[in-house]
């Protein structure tokens, strides 16, 4: 049987690799790692290389085009690109995405709306032609754009292109008697997104961008999946009564509450794969690993105005969820705040863990709410 005990563990502030943010036109971008920016003016233009010889451009054009038609072609035009558009809606917003395959590069674009109205920006992912494995890292460059600030908790425009989320049906939780309002292909596209960007991870093993190209990963899920599970996880703390916590004791208690709920689900591994079980699934069938399961407690907190992360190991093959709640227990310091650990596979209170895993060294922290 498995020691667990209470300690107090610090652990220094890591850094890595952050979205980027455009405080000119509100947009955000969060590149896989590896990308570094070559060129420019830091307001309109701008301009990544990246591993294997990939570029990434974005240009913003304000007021020149009516419509993304114009736009497309007007790119088509410029760079003698053979490749095909389509269009459609992102977030009630003009968008276009592009094949590109002109001179001897290919790739994918993508034409979005800004929160400016008269504003669009244009991006484009490309490499040399036919070079095997670009296609997924081109296709999860665009995806990382948020357009406004409230798109950084709403799946891609990659992902919403690519699987239109249907219709809302009323589905069961894994909270017995309990159900909530859920998007009919939410489940699929989410599993979807976190095989593509599970895969993109494998390139960066035995390299020094591991550790930052792994915060990018839960990061991005975290992403895609806050709104895919919002109605489900407000359902849930609803029933947890954490919607009326204020104080730390309330806190505490909701906190507990919610780490008890993941801990009653069915434990699954899927080795062939990511080893993720997408949070729409967890929420309603209640199974998951530990990740999957630390996450989803992060963002049960996140639903009840409280501040959730998780906790990473290579070493351990771990991962915990992290609460910012008063009280004693084991304590993880990242980012100025000395989270309260939250063991998410074993039937015990939050602040305890495996006396055989606090060897500090090997474990980082994701905080989703860091700017």
């Amino acid at each position: 049987m498995k020691r667990i005990f209470l300690l107090i563990l610090l652990i220094p502030v890591f850094a890595f690799a952050e979205p980027m943010f455009s405080p000119t036109w509100g947009f955000f971008i969060d590149l896989p790692e590896g990308y570094h920016f070559t060129d420019g003016d830091g307001r309109d233009r701008f301009s990544f290389s990246g591993p294997e010889g990939l570029m990434f451009d974005i240009i913003v054009y304000n007021g020149r085009f009516n419509t993304m038609l114009e736009l497309v072609n007007d790119v088509n035009r410029r760079l003698s690109n053979r490749g095909e558009a389509d269009f459609f809606q992102y977030r009630d917003k003009q968008a276009a995405v592009m094949k590109l395959t002109f001179g001897e590069f290919d790739g994918w674009g993508l034409a979005l709306g800004l929160e400016n109205a008269a504003a669009a920006m244009l991006a484009l992912s490309y490499g040399p032609a036919g070079k095997e494995g670009m296609e997924l890292f081109h296709l999860s460059a665009l995806d990382s754009i948020s357009p406004t600030a409230a798109d950084r908790r709403y799946p891609g425009p990659v992902m919403e292109y690519s699987y239109p989320r249907g219709e809302l049906k009323n589905t069961p939780l894994a909270v017995r008697g309990l159900s909530a309002m859920i998007y009919e292909h939410d489940a699929e596209a989410a599993q979807v997104l976190i095989e593509r960007e599970f895969s993109i991870l494998g390139a960066y093993l035995n390299t020094p961008y591991l550790q930052a190209a792994c915060i990018r990963y839960y990061r991005f899920i975290f992403r895609d999946s806050y709104d895919r599970i919002f109605n489900a996880a407000s359902a849930v703390v609803r029933n947890f009564n954490g919607h009326a916590v204020s104080a730390n004791e309330q806190k505490r208690a909701f906190a507990q509450r919610v780490l008890t709920f993941v801990q009653g689900f069915e434990y699954e591994r899927d080795l062939s794969g990511s080893d993720f079980v997408n949070l729409v699934t967890a929420i309603t069938e209640g199974r998951g690993d530990c990740d999957s399961r630390a996450m989803l407690f992060a963002m049960l907190l996140f639903n009840a105005n409280m501040r959730g992360a998780i906790m990473l190991s290579h070493y351990y093959s771990h991962a915990m969820g992290l609460a910012e709640v008063a009280g004693s227990g084991a304590r993880f310091e990242a980012l100025g705040t000395q989270w309260l650990v939250a063991e998410t596979t074993a039937s015990i209170d939050i602040g305890l863990i495996d006396q055989q895993q606090t060897d500090i060294r090997h474990w980082f922290a994701v905080v989703f709410d860091h700017e």
